[in-house]
């Protein structure tokens, strides 16, 4: 038997925490609810407290990011889905709510319900805490009667694509380790290792081979000049962001990468799977189309995918439907406007869409897979072809030394 720590609602509405035993998590959960609780958080007891006191005192979040802003989603479905009224649930979110950021915006958003307000108005009195396309499916929600379904889905939305960052972020790790660890090993090479040949290739009195000179060379140049040289790219680094930052950059510079082989071809297959599981996601909450268009472009992460978007928004409104006007542009694959021709045509267009969007999650995770699995063998052996050129460089110098001195 192991135990287990709880946070549940009991019957009458109250707040519980405490520890039981049981053999497994499934089994925590079902005498939770043999007692009439409705668990919130079942974990194993070991070691939670200390989790939750560094993830409070060390690495404060801001309220609503990321994972954080799924299980709010998903913990106010869970209270509504056991039928508590809207005001009472935020109530009782605020007690499950540890971190004091959160919980006051949950507090800010329970003062405006008892206000008068409604939960999508008061989502947005928040700003950009809250996506955009995330307020108005709740303001679809409240408008069908259906504000615990909706929150489902958007937990489940908000789930899928932090469980897309994450595996990116995991497969990332190691090629960002390799290029850190040559980088290291190069930087010592070039201002350590070299430097301590040098005075022995000055006193031999022979011309070294070129490629010894460049090597010199160029370590002299980010000895003496190092400086200089993050200092310009610090500015380009600026220079590039401040364009990127202006609308026409942004475009620009989208545009640019879609026309790269892999990448530009992994860049839309994730914004088309986005696409497409917001506008389902939209439409099956009674979203109208023309409306939920314009809240996808704001899921949607490259701006020349975003305005193509927009540009097909006047034909929509004008009667063409939406696969049509997506054909004419050359940026959207031919899979998407088939699918979306064909659940025009049958009247299920939502199911076409959510189809969509599940074949290109797995295209596009399939895509990246190999795109990792071959970036690690090309970063090791072009960062080992560099190395292997410098120490050769100064093998070859040595060489030349030892046959001057027979």
């Amino acid at each position: 038997m192991a135990n287990f720590r709880y946070k549940s609602v009991t019957g009458e509405g109250e707040v519980v925490e405490g520890r039981l035993e049981a053999s497994d998590q499934g089994a925590a959960v079902a005498r939770l609810h043999q007692m009439g609780h409705l668990p919130v958080r079942v974990e194993a007891a070991g070691g939670g407290r200390l989790l939750e006191a560094l993830n409070r005192d060390i690495l404060p979040a801001r309220p609503a990011e990321g994972a954080e802003l799924v299980t709010l989603t998903r913990k106010l479905a869970t209270l509504l889905r056991a039928e508590l009224p809207l005001d009472r649930a935020l109530e009782l979110l605020s007690g499950l709510t540890e971190r004091k950021a959160t919980k006051a915006m949950v507090e800010r958003l329970l003062a405006a319900l008892r206000g008068g307000s409604s939960l999508a108005d008061a989502l947005d009195k928040e700003g950009k805490t809250f996506p955009t396309y995330y307020r108005a499916m709740v303001r679809a929600g409240e408008i069908g009667a259906s504000l615990d379904t909706v929150l489902e889905r958007l937990a489940d939305f908000l789930e899928r694509a932090q469980e897309t960052k994450g595996k990116l972020r995991s497969a990332l790790i190691y090629p960002i380790f390799l290029l850190v660890t040559a980088g290291a090993s190069l930087a010592i090479l070039l201002t350590f290792v070299i430097p301590a040949f040098q005075p022995m290739f000055e006193d031999a009195g022979t011309e070294l081979p070129l490629v010894t000179q460049i090597v010199i060379g160029f370590g002299a140049v980010v000895r003496q000049a190092w400086w200089i040289i993050l200092l310009a790219l610090a500015v380009a680094v600026v220079s590039l962001q401040a364009h990127l930052g202006t609308p026409a950059g942004r475009l620009w510079w989208h545009r640019q990468v879609l026309r790269l082989p892999v990448i530009g071809a992994l860049w839309v297959k994730n914004d088309v799977a986005r696409f497409a599981r917001t506008l389902a996601t939209l439409l099956a909450n009674g979203v109208p189309l023309l409306n939920a268009l314009e809240l996808v472009r704001e899921v949607m992460s490259n701006a020349a995918l975003s305005a193509g978007v927009t540009a097909v928004q006047p034909d929509v409104k004008a009667g063409r439907g939406l696969a049509a006007p997506l054909s004419e542009n050359p940026l959207f694959p031919p899979l998407l406007v088939q699918l979306l021709r064909v659940g025009e045509e049958s009247g299920r267009l939502e199911d076409m869409l959510a189809k969509l969007a599940e074949i290109y999650d797995q295209e596009s995770e399939e895509t990246m897979r190999r795109l990792l699995a071959l970036l690690v063998p090309v970063l090791t052996l072009g960062l080992g072809a560099l190395i292997a050129f410098i120490v050769s460089s100064i093998l070859f110098a040595l060489f030349s030394v030892n046959e001057l001195v027979l």
